[in-house]
């Protein structure tokens, strides 16, 4: 983050904006809208400034600012597009104290003004920190898409009660689900649908029947962070990263996932390394027990669904035995998120008629698996933790009859900006894989829809060419 985002107090202030442009009339609307004293400088101001004459806090000047007009002054604009008035004002304002901001001169600037959408009370600001305004601007237009206008009413109408529920319900903790609660509840889905007179009702009987008592309670939220896209979070996973006090993690989550968790949330890494565990599934287990039983909403974040070869059911075993609530929330699977990624389909009509998921890895090391039965021409097999076995898968199953022949793709880190993928048969893909010195994640496709990559032309080869290349710059492979 280049940039400290504030929100600035400028209610009664003077702010200088130099220029007649349309620049500096969106700088004027900005600075009249939240109350500060505005003082425009400009000979032949267009029309859009002059529409804002008459305002009571607005003076304006058919002249060039000069050094004595920044005196007492907060905010600086230069939005004239002239340098040497950009330079003058930025010296100016510096001298007297001011913050300063000249338009498209980044040099010139203590601050970036960003793209605003605004449903008074509440204001959103989007900044690319300068790097890339348009995006801020067509984000700006998303927002815009999505936020109803009746949100900002729903804030000024949540204000009235923020006394009352401070006075009833104790603690920073329990107080914060309150308000959760009922903007995402039903007082919110009162309000918002046009029912003010029911949602007062719903709060006033919340607070009446100590709705702090009900809150205490813990919960265990089990959460499918998906291969490790984050783009590839579902919408609730996401809502419940950022409502969770604590968040229990492991290696398999893609960077960034925890920059989505509320910010104030504690972090605990879980380890969950093949071979190398901070902790054991048990001690996991026992600590979500734990964290929820002193009323904490423990997220347990797991990649890809946490059903399919994720433990999750294991460790909600325990946690339901204890009489905890629990809810799951499934995410996109490893097979189904690296398929897509690496251009592989699990299934084609002239390819493959069913898919089907294996583990490689049991208590004791590698499984047995009927790789005859599993590796049939019309079937995909999709093998997870697999990586260290791979060799041994192979040799496995054409000790027991698979042709030697056989197409089979690794996808290391799939779904994410390191994705490689190594394709080759049964033959000779434990001698590909050694060579490329892959660190995993890593999923294993069996079958004749490896060779769809190539037919499909997906253009995934170039982002992995250039990890690739980057990785023998670094490392000489």
């Amino acid at each position: 983050m280049d940039y400290l985002p504030i929100f600035l107090d400028v209610a009664g202030k003077k702010i200088v904006v130099d220029g007649g442009t349309t620049v500096a009339a969106r700088r004027i609307e900005r600075a009249l809208s939240a109350g500060a004293k505005v003082h425009s400088f400009d000979p032949e101001p267009g029309e859009e400034v002059r529409a804002f004459f008459g305002h009571e806090r607005l003076t304006h000047h058919d002249r060039l600012p000069k050094e004595t007009d920044f005196e007492d002054c907060h905010v600086a604009y230069g939005a004239s597009e002239v340098a040497q008035r950009d330079d003058a004002l930025y010296r100016w304002a510096k001298a007297h104290g001011a913050l300063a901001n000249v338009a498209d001169e980044k040099e010139y600037c203590d601050f970036i003004t960003p793209s605003v959408v605004e449903r008074d009370p509440l204001t959103i600001a989007i900044s690319t920190g300068g790097a890339a305004p348009v995006v801020a601007r067509i984000l700006r237009a998303r927002v815009e898409a999505m936020l109803p206008a009746a949100y900002g009413r729903l804030a000024d109408f949540l204000s009235g009660y923020r006394d009352r529920i401070a006075e009833k319900i104790k603690g920073g903790t329990a107080r914060r689900r309150f308000w959760e609660n009922m903007i995402e509840g039903p007082v919110g889905d009162a309000f918002l649908a046009g029912d003010e007179a029911l949602a007062d009702e719903l709060i006033r009987n919340d607070l009446a029947q100590g709705g702090a008592e009900k809150l205490h309670r813990g919960e265990v939220w089990l959460v499918g962070a998906g291969p490790g896209d984050p783009d590839l979070l579902t919408f609730k996973a996401l809502r419940m990263m950022q409502h969770a006090d604590v968040v229990l993690y492991d290696r398999l989550i893609g960077p960034g996932m925890l920059d989505l968790v509320r910010r104030d949330a504690e972090r605990i890494n879980v380890g969950k390394q093949a071979g190398n565990h901070v902790m054991t599934q048990e001690e996991t287990t026992a600590l979500i027990i734990k964290l929820a039983s002193e009323g904490k909403r423990v997220l347990r974040l797991k990649g890809g669904d946490p059903f399919i070869f994720g433990r999750g059911g294991e460790e909600l075993e325990d946690v339901a035995a204890h009489g905890i609530p629990v809810i799951v929330v499934p995410g996109i699977t490893a097979a189904a998120g690296c398929g897509a990624s690496a251009g592989i389909p699990l299934t084609h009509r002239a390819h493959a008629q069913a898919v089907t998921f294996v583990t490689a890895h049991g208590k004791d090391g590698l499984l047995p698996h009927d790789w005859k039965r599993l590796a049939r021409h019309d079937q995909t097999v999709v093998v997870y933790m697999g990586l260290r076995f791979v060799g041994e898968i192979a040799a496995a199953a054409m000790a027991q009859g698979v042709e030697p022949s056989m197409p089979i793709a690794v996808i290391d880190n799939g779904t994410r900006t390191t994705q490689r993928v190594v394709v080759g048969t049964l033959e000779d893909i434990g001698e590909k894989v050694a060579k490329a010195r892959l660190k995993g994640p890593a999923l294993i496709v069996i079958g004749s829809v490896v060779t769809m990559r190539d037919t499909l032309g997906i253009d995934v080869t170039a982002r992995e060419e250039a990890h690739t290349m980057e990785l023998v710059a670094r490392d000489g492979l």
